[in-house]
């Protein structure tokens, strides 16, 4: 029956072109019509393209004059490297805690995974509260702790020296800290997941030959990892190189002192505020030519075995 099925190819048709459709419609001629945009003059939105740019690479040619494009690329080359060692780095250490316990773990697998299912606005607004606010439950809690000056007034008023989380000495760690706590989850699935899949046996036999559990953790459920390891790579370098919701809500356009910009953040700030709708395009293709490179980098450096 199955060989019939497959032997037959035209009912595979069926499903396959319908897909194929959709993301030829919503996904491939937007992306080309992206190229197409950055060597056009766009003034706005909705608005028809006034001719081909003089020169036709103005806009790439931008790129590398534009400050604030150097800006948003050292910040977001800075919120890779912070994703890779501690979003897939602690990921990866609970997931080695929790793969080792048999009793509660169901309940910190849903724990760990319960960000990701927050909506990005909400978390934005929530760590708001939290640094933002001159009164902002860290403030408070520095005050309480008595790290922040403070200065009574004969009325009585206390004037207080709150800590500016928005600062050029604070800003990268604001912005950083909520990306990093929210997609830990994300990444401690994919890794129990990869933990699940080895086989207890191979624990077994080097408990038997006198392996502790840390010679283990190295010799065995690191090197069976590694394919699991490089996905999240991957997935970390793309996903720091697209994040804009949870730093927009929290900074918006007022990035302090222009110092501030990802390059998910500057993009969306070009097209729809500046309308630039041009230059937004030019750093949409930059996203995804860094994106393919620095992916085809991590998979070289992190090769998947395909003997494991």
């Amino acid at each position: 029956m199955n060989s019939m099925i497959y032997k037959r190819k035209a009912p595979l048709l069926i499903f396959l072109i319908p897909a194929f459709a959709f993301l030829l419609v919503y996904l491939y001629y937007p992306f080309f019509q992206n190229i197409l945009n950055t060597v056009m003059k766009i003034g706005g939105l909705g608005r028809a393209a006034e001719g081909v740019n003089e020169p036709w690479y103005e806009n790439y040619q931008r790129l590398f004059v534009d400050p604030y494009m150097r800006v948003a690329l050292k910040n977001t080359l800075i919120l890779i490297v912070c994703t890779i060692v501690f979003q897939v780095g602690i990921a990866l250490i609970l997931a080695l805690l929790v793969d080792t316990i048999r009793v509660g773990a169901q309940f910190f697998r849903t724990v760990y995974f319960f960000p990701i299912v927050i909506s990005a606005t909400a978390l934005g607004l929530m760590f708001n509260l939290i640094f933002l606010y001159k009164g902002g439950m860290v403030n408070q809690l520095l005050l309480s702790l008595g790290k922040l000056p403070y200065e009574v007034k004969p009325s009585g008023k206390v004037i207080v020296q709150w800590l500016d989380w928005k600062d050029q000495a604070h800003f990268l760690f604001t912005m950083f800290l909520p990306v990093m706590w929210q997609y830990v989850g994300f990444y401690f699935v994919i890794l129990v997941t990869g933990l699940n899949n080895i086989p207890q046996d191979v624990y077994e036999a080097a408990a038997l030959d006198g392996a502790d559990g840390l010679k283990r953790t190295r010799f065995i459920t690191l090197p069976l990892l590694r394919n699991v390891l490089c996905t999240c790579l991957v997935l970390a370098i793309t996903g720091a190189l697209k994040v804009f919701d949870l730093p927009w809500v929290m900074f918006g356009a007022g990035m302090p002192e222009n110092m501030g910009w990802l390059t998910g953040t500057y993009m969306y700030d070009q097209t729809f505020n500046k309308m630039n709708v041009d230059y937004g395009s030019t750093i949409a293709v930059l996203i995804v030519v860094l994106g393919v490179v620095l992916s085809n980098v991590a998979n070289r450096v992190f090769r998947p075995s395909e003997d494991i």
